[in-house]
């Protein structure tokens, strides 16, 4: 009730926000126009570079023989190399009746494999 009489006595119109800030807030906000800008999170790029350089018993042999033939040339050789492997083991997992998804975990492993060992230094 004291707060009432003294907006009463001082001929004072408006809420809080009015005694504040010395305008009122609802007209100010139809006034003015909000932007409100969203954005995606930022991703760090992808880095073109081997990860496996150097690491691993094969990895001085596989940067020698890289150096020696080209990298394109390289490049051709492996990716051959590797869907020749990858076909070996679809037909080992043919031979053993394992399913799809049992041969794509023995490609992950052999993969992880040539990692570890230096084949894709």
């Amino acid at each position: 009730m004291a707060a009432t009489s003294i907006c009463a006595a001082t001929g004072f119109k408006g809420g809080f926000s009015a005694a504040v800030g010395g305008e009122d807030y609802a007209a100010l906000a139809r006034k003015m126009p909000v932007f409100v800008r969203v954005s995606r999170p930022v991703r760090a790029q992808p880095m073109m570079k081997n990860v496996n350089e150097g690491k691993g018993v094969f990895a001085p042999l596989v940067v020698v023989v890289r150096n020696i033939v080209g990298k394109k040339r390289f490049n051709q050789l492996r990716g051959k190399a590797i869907a020749l492997h990858s076909q070996v083991i679809t037909e080992f997992c043919k031979s053993i009746g394992a399913d799809s998804k049992q041969r794509q975990g023995l490609i992950r492993l052999a993969k992880k494999n040539g990692e570890k060992l230096g084949f894709l230094a």
